[in-house]
């Protein structure tokens, strides 16, 4: 068994990793899927990490690397580990063996998401000192179900660009988690599509959407035009895009009450929640 970085490691062998470390779970990814979750996600081959068994990938810890909340940050964009290969403590030598090199690029913290019902892999987390630092809410629902109303002619929904995005961060009223923030959009730009709602030709609100995976990076409205039905206008328009047959909206902070009740009204339903945690580095 060799623990070695990712680096000279193609996309076509750790997908296949990748597939064989989840084969047992319930969602199935599919290779583009990944592709754009790794780009996203700020994926980084030189100081992401696998678990080797004579040239064969049986686990991993693919890292992002960035910026979070001004620290400079690694995330972990995704841990798996084949099911053969499962209690022997090989994802938690990953992580050790990895820690030196992060620090060596001035890493200061880690932070990942791990499902609350996940519970053997967040008493491991809490075992290396890791802390849950916020609680988010994760909604889905297929698009046939979703309660649309009649199109709000109050704005104009049209097209807009990354640039006009970053300039309204203010009006989200919780910071994104990482693979929802301003940096990751930047990153994923050529995969996603942006709408903007305008109001006599102001900018009242704003969409982000992956049309490949029906997932609603960020959705955002000025607060002197919120409860106008701005919100739904987007989401009504982004769904126009989809190449999927349902939408996603993860992570949304649990204490931000507006957004869960926005969906609620739409029957886009609440389906798992998430603890994001943190370690100093």
């Amino acid at each position: 068994m060799e623990i070695k970085s990712l680096e000279n490691i193609d996309f076509e062998t750790l997908f296949q990793g990748f597939e064989n470390a989840f084969s047992d779970y319930e969602i199935q990814f599919k290779k583009e899927e990944i592709r754009s979750m790794l780009k996203r996600r700020g994926y980084c081959p030189k100081f992401s990490f696998g678990a080797f068994d004579n040239d064969k990938l049986v686990s991993f810890t693919l890292n992002g690397i960035g910026s979070f909340k001004n620290i400079p940050t690694a995330y972990d964009t995704g841990t798996g580990t084949i099911k053969e290969y499962r209690g022997m403590g090989i994802a938690g030598k990953i992580f050790s063996y990895s820690i030196p090199f992060l620090k060596e690029i001035g890493i200061r913290q880690y932070v990942l998401e791990v499902l609350t019902n996940n519970h053997k892999a967040i008493n491991i987390y809490r075992q290396m000192n890791f802390e849950e630092t916020r609680l988010f809410n994760c909604f889905r629902q297929d698009i046939s179900k979703i309660n649309i109303k009649r199109n709000n002619r109050y704005c104009r929904v049209s097209p807009i660009d990354i640039r006009t995005i970053k300039n309204a961060q203010s009006w989200c009223d919780f910071i994104p988690s990482w693979q929802n923030s301003i940096d990751s959009i930047e990153r994923g730009e050529s995969d996603l599509f942006c709408l903007g709602a305008f109001v006599d030709g102001i900018l009242a609100g704003f969409c982000v959407i992956d049309k490949k995976t029906g997932d609603v990076a960020q959705i955002a409205v000025a607060v002197k035009y919120r409860r106008k039905g701005i919100a739904t206008a987007l989401l009504h328009q982004a769904i126009n895009y989809l190449e999927t047959q349902f939408v996603k909206v993860l992570n949304i902070s649990a204490d931000y009450q507006p957004m869960q009740a926005f969906l609620e009204s739409m029957n886009i339903e609440l389906v798992s929640n998430q603890f994001e945690m943190s370690l100093p580095v």
